[in-house]
């Protein structure tokens, strides 16, 4: 089968792990443990859970079945229904091609964090000697620009490979690992002395803590963790085989999603609870790369738990970037006809050059000295990691999820993309009228109440 003609995974289980692997992504690790820590715990969870199933996977079916109806890229996708909306896949190439760059960084700062581990865990002395530590590495300009092109390489000789000879047989390998291993992380925090104290507050609902915020916490959680909004399912759907059906598929694609999110957050909460109380929990990359080693560092066998972890992180950072990269080489290889070896060379350059500028934007606007020339007399690097995680999660991914829906809702039509979503030959879509009105109506409000409070109040949500 020629590239242009659209590969196929071999197998229904390699899409769903592939799938899977997708939206298992760094967030799932470490920032839905943050999440669940800042909006009351279980009563997030609860607004989670009924937001993936009925908000989540009716969008991730849009995609999946914009996706095998074409058999085309995201672009290619939208031009073949209706060349009006071919803007919305152009909206999807952008998004994943800024969160390609940046996260080659942060996947190179976790390489990074799993070769100190493997080689003795030294992060220095002093009482700060964790935020130290990370703050010193990710300010320097070239070393995490040298880690950042090894975890891009990883991903380039992947999707080099194809898909059934690549992504699909990596994927096979690496979400058993993922799973394994966090379940074993998550059976050693459980079992700690004092663990007792994070499952509760992990698992019980508080009645105070169903508010309005915690909903819409939740609404922009589940709604980024499912990589929906970007193009990636789209893409990953026109490999489906036609005899396959894509509610069963994105039903466990949601659900294993899901899993994870749940196991990461016993994983971590009880541990931090243990060791430095329910203030130490927090959000963001400042927690997994300053906080949580630090808690290792105070549990017995905490080095190896600490390995453990950021392998974890590893092959949930590997994992989603290659469904991103392959998203992008699609849209290269179809649309300018161009192997897949030429559409991932053409990619790198770019890449890491936006990359870089995301990594060095870590400095905190402060100088940099490089070793060919000296910035410290005044110039500065503008803050582009601000700007370029608030461009894609606050704007880009929404507004695209809004148009998936509005083109599958109103302009492609429900009847036509139910079709799709059951089997070739089979029984048709039960679910097909109320996904429809979920597609045409809720998720559609939904991105809307998530773009007024990410843009209109200045909230991030992502």
């Amino acid at each position: 089968m020629k590239e242009q003609q659209r590969s196929q995974w071999a197998s229904k289980l390699g899409f769903v792990l592939a799938a899977a692997g997708s939206a298992v992504g760094l967030g799932n690790i470490w920032k839905f443990p943050g999440k669940v820590a800042a909006y009351g715990g279980g009563a997030f969870i609860l607004c989670y859970l009924a937001i993936v199933a009925l908000i989540g996977l009716p969008v991730m079916l849009a995609e999946l079945s914009i996706g095998r109806a074409t058999q085309k890229n995201v672009v290619g996708a939208f031009r073949q229904l209706d060349r009006r909306w071919s803007f919305a896949g152009g909206i999807g190439v952008v998004t994943l091609f800024v969160i390609m760059s940046y996260y080659s960084v942060v996947g190179g700062w976790v390489l990074k964090y799993v070769w100190v581990y493997l080689t003795g865990a030294d992060f220095g002395a002093g009482p700060d000697r964790y935020s130290a530590f990370f703050s010193g590495f990710i300010s320097q300009p070239l070393q995490p620009l040298v880690w950042a092109a090894a975890f891009l390489a990883l991903c380039i000789y992947v999707v080099v490979r194809g898909v059934s000879g690549g992504i699909e047989r990596v994927s096979k390998v690496l979400m058993p690992c993922l799973f394994l291993l966090l379940i074993a992380v998550a059976l050693r925090a459980v079992t700690l002395p004092g663990a007792g104290e994070g499952l509760r507050f992990l698992f019980s609902v508080q009645p105070g803590s169903l508010t309005g915020d915690t909903l819409v916490g939740a609404l922009g959680q589940a709604f980024f963790s499912l990589s929906v909004g970007m193009g990636i399912m789209i893409t990953y759907g026109s490999y489906v085989p036609k005899n396959d059906d894509l509610f069963k598929s994105a039903a466990s694609i949601c659900a294993l999603d899901t899993l994870v999110a749940l196991l990461s957050a016993a994983a971590i909460v009880p541990v931090v609870f243990v060791t430095l109380g329910q203030e130490g929990l927090g959000m963001g990359g400042g927690f997994a790369f300053m906080a949580l080693p630090e808690v290792f560092a105070k549990m017995p066998g905490g080095r190896l738990f600490g390995l453990f972890f950021f392998v974890l992180l590893f092959l949930a950072a590997l994992t989603s970037a290659i469904s991103i990269l392959e998203s992008c080489t699609a849209f290269l290889i179809e649309e300018f006809h161009l192997s897949r070896l030429k559409a991932t060379g053409l990619l790198a350059l770019p890449l890491m050059l936006l990359g870089a500028g995301y990594s060095l934007s870590q400095a905190g606007g402060r100088g940099i000295n490089l070793p060919w020339f000296d910035f410290s007399a005044g110039f500065q690097w503008l803050p582009m990691n601000a700007v370029m995680e608030k461009f894609t999660d606050n704007l880009m991914i929404p507004l695209g999820a809004l148009c998936f829906c509005l083109f599958v809702g109103w302009v492609w039509g429900t009847k036509n993309a139910a079709r799709e979503i059951g089997p070739q030959g089979g029984k048709p879509f039960p679910l097909a009228r109320p996904w429809g009105v979920a597609v045409r109506f809720a998720a559609p409000l939904v991105i809307l109440v998530i773009l007024y409070f990410t843009l209109g109040k200045g909230q991030g949500l992502s």
